[in-house]
């Protein structure tokens, strides 16, 4: 007769009280969290990613803003960056409220979301199978495949970690709905007596799968998933005619979660398709159907050897007959084998089609952007995968096939290869050019890769290089509307104004809907002085995109032009209700405010612009004016000094400063100043005029009168100027 077993860890000796305190759930829970922030923690010196980012964080105002009741409206109601994700856009304004505006935060923040779903995906699968080790290997190979990367490290992403959150929290509140109803009573680690009544942990699942599906659309599919777990390992589903609910009774209980997914996909189809991102490469039907055999074998590859990882994965178009057979046949034999195999061994049937059914909105049956597929769309689809490898691993073990210490040895090496390429791949994720620089050199003809880098070459100051990228990408994809658009506006700035216009013409030929485009129209319009063209042209970027700050100053500017100053100020006052930080609204605001006579609400401006920008020459160009003008010298020399020292090869504010140390009665200063400002821009009346009066108050009057004398030929009617060279010029001895 046995005696009684003691299993309190006082009773063990160390060697078993170690293996009891490392197998406890709460240990490998902090194992988990500490191999993720290994791996992943160089992220937050990572910085923003020009594909997304911008439009996302970077450049909204609504994000930048922080977290208002205004701006909280605005995320559930608009349609921007082409998806409806409300929650998501309040976590970014969460990350603005408490991190500001850099990318440590919001880079912290999906690496804390990501850890989080490691260790949810460990405790449900535990508590739903009671198999604690095949739940953590599942867990960590989640944690460290180098698939999830991209969701992982790309900012914008936060849509992906963000929504399985939620979804793996709907889950195990499900399952805890699931548990309580007859005949599934739980495996043991879940038997836990609970005074909560069923119906709240579904209203729980539902209100968590709610927030999921706003906060990335993707999760439609969980109530499939939900039917899978009632197969296995919930065993709700009548087999061996052991008591069970039909399948029927189970879908009818999900018809609310099937009715949430339902009114998701309409949402999301409507949005996408109003903003031009619905079937964007116009495949036919047969082609969507060939990249989704070819993507879902793509797929498979990758989970198992992750080489050759990029963002994006330009879609060919068509795929090779030979290519297509041969993944139709790899992912229906796959079928076939999981569902002959699956009758015993369930796990196998809800492992596969949990993989297969997740990917089914992102695998390009309908077609949105350009990708054939994408390493962020397996984020969930994968726990599948790995769900079943591992089970069947376990399966070789306990048949005696696959000793436990070769087991325990094979998934060590494999944690241990996913987090070296894990590291690999987050490294080329550390700004925009090496990024899309590994991309170019593993895919071919990737022209959104070329567009991406070129924006991040152009705003590095790298022009010529950034060209090349333009150009490069609309030679693979004619069609390329954002690489038109910024080629747009290089011609622009370099002040070719025809060959502007046309290529953001071309970016409306195929994107009618870009407000960037439209805003740059208006400025070639705008620059030509046909402002009616570029007040419609404005207007029209508004109507696309009420938000875009850039295109009411734009519009401001020219209404300003042709004097419709109300409508100017009510445009500027917008843009600083969106955007309290534009600097560029502050300054020119403050423009019109001084001319109509306001120039204490004008300095107020000014002031917030160069708080704002300390850095923003024409702002202190202006603040100079207006305190010279009142007498406030000693801050007018700060502000002309500064903007000198800003902008050394501009003659303006050296005259500026000539002028009040003139006024100061430093005019030997004074004279260095006009000195140099002629050097600068010898073509500047001004400067002469300066640089003239001052060697004449010094006394140096034959040095002066050519100076006085250049100020009139630049500029006839410059009476000041000729007054004071009369004044200096001998009077004429010959008698009239």
């Amino acid at each position: 007769m046995n005696g009684p077993s003691n299993s309190s860890p006082d009773s063990r000796g160390p060697a078993d009280r170690w293996v009891f305190l490392f197998a406890h759930p709460i240990s490998l829970c902090l194992l988990l969290v500490a191999l993720t922030l290994a791996v992943y923690w160089p992220v937050r010196e990572f910085d923003f990613i020009n594909l997304d980012d911008q439009e996302y964080v970077v450049s909204n105002p609504r994000v930048q803003g922080g977290l208002t009741w205004d701006d909280i409206a605005w995320g559930f109601t608009t349609s921007y960056a082409s998806n409806w994700h409300p929650v998501t856009w309040c976590s970014h304004m969460l990350d603005a409220e408490f991190f500001g505006t850099g990318a440590a935060g919001p880079h912290v923040v999906n690496l804390a979301f990501h850890t989080a779903n490691a260790v949810l995906l460990f405790l449900f699968l535990r508590a739903r199978t009671g198999a604690q080790w095949r739940s953590a290997l599942v867990a960590a190979v989640f944690a460290l495949h180098p698939l999830h990367v991209e969701s992982v490290a790309w900012i914008s992403e936060r849509k992906d970690v963000l929504s399985t959150f939620f979804g793996l929290l709907a889950l195990g509140a499900y399952g805890k709905y699931a548990s309580a109803n007859p005949p599934m009573a739980g495996p043991p680690c879940d038997r836990v007596s609970s005074s909560l009544p069923p119906q709240f942990w579904y209203v729980c699942a539902l209100v968590l799968f709610m927030l999921g599906l706003m906060a990335k659309p993707m999760l439609v599919t969980l109530p499939f998933v939900m039917l899978l777990l009632d197969y296995w390992p919930l065993q709700r589903i009548r087999a061996g005619g052991r008591p069970a609910f039909t399948i029927g009774r189970l879908v009818f209980e999900k018809l609310p979660f099937f009715g949430l997914s339902a009114a998701s996909c309409v949402i999301t189809f409507l949005v996408q398709k109003q903003a031009g991102a619905v079937d964007a490469l116009a495949l036919s039907p047969g082609d969507r159907i060939a990249n989704a055999f070819v993507s879902y074998a793509r797929y498979m590859g990758k989970a198992v050897w992750p080489g050759k990882l990029a963002l994006p994965y330009p879609h060919p178009g068509h795929w090779p007959v030979v290519t297509v057979l041969f993944s139709l046949a790899v992912v229906t034999g796959v079928c076939a084998v999981a569902y002959w195999l699956g009758r015993k061994r369930r796990f196998l049937i809800t492992g596969w089609f949990w993989f297969l059914g997740t990917l089914v909105p992102a695998i390009g049956l309908v077609q949105v952007g350009t990708q054939s597929l994408a390493d962020r769309y397996t984020y969930v689809p994968l726990v599948g995968l790995f769900v079943a490898l591992v089970w069947s691993a376990a399966e070789l073990m306990r048949y005696g096939k696959l000793s436990r210490i070769a087991a325990s040895a094979l998934g060590i090496v494999l944690l241990g290869i996913c987090a070296v390429r894990t590291a690999t791949q987050l490294s080329y994720w550390r700004n925009s050019e090496i990024l899309f620089r590994h991309s170019i050199a593993l895919t071919q003809n990737n022209s959104a890769a070329y567009e991406s880098l070129g924006s991040y070459l152009y705003t590095h100051g790298h022009t010529d290089e950034a060209v090349e990228a333009f150009q490069k990408a609309v030679q693979i994809n004619p069609k390329a509307e954002q690489a038109y658009a910024s080629l747009g506006r290089h011609f622009y700035l370099k002040g070719h104004l025809e060959e502007a216009m046309d290529n953001y013409r071309k970016a409306i030929q195929f994107r009618p809907r870009s407000p960037y485009a439209w805003d740059g129209v208006g400025s070639v319009f705008a620059r030509q002085r046909q402002f009616p063209q570029a007040i419609q042209a404005y207007e029209t970027a508004l109507r696309l995109n009420p938000d875009y700050v850039q295109a009411r100053n734009d519009l401001a500017v020219v209404l300003d032009a042709v004097g419709r100053t109300d409508e100017a100020i009510h445009q500027y006052n917008e843009a600083l209700r969106l955007d309290p930080t534009s600097a560029q609204a502050h300054n020119n605001l403050a423009n019109i405010l001084l001319v109509n006579g306001k120039v204490d609400e004008a300095v107020t401006h000014y002031r917030r612009a160069l708080t704002i920008n300390p850095n923003s020459t024409d702002a202190l160009n202006n603040l100079g004016l207006v305190l010279a003008d009142r007498k406030q010298y000693s801050e007018a020399l700060a502000c002309y000094g500064r903007a000198a020292e800003l902008a050394p090869r501009d003659a303006q504010p050296r005259c500026k400063l000539g002028d009040v140390l003139t006024e100061t009665g430093h005019v030997a200063d004074a004279l260095g100043q006009y000195t140099e400002a002629v050097r600068l821009q010898p073509d500047c009346a001004e400067a002469h005029y300066g640089l003239g009066a001052s060697l004449a108050r010094l006394g140096r009057r034959e040095e002066a009168l050519p100076q006085l004398a250049e100020a009139v030929r630049l500029k006839p009617g410059y009476a000041e100027a000729r007054r004071y060279l009369e004044q200096l010029q001998p009077a004429d001895p010959t008698p009239k």
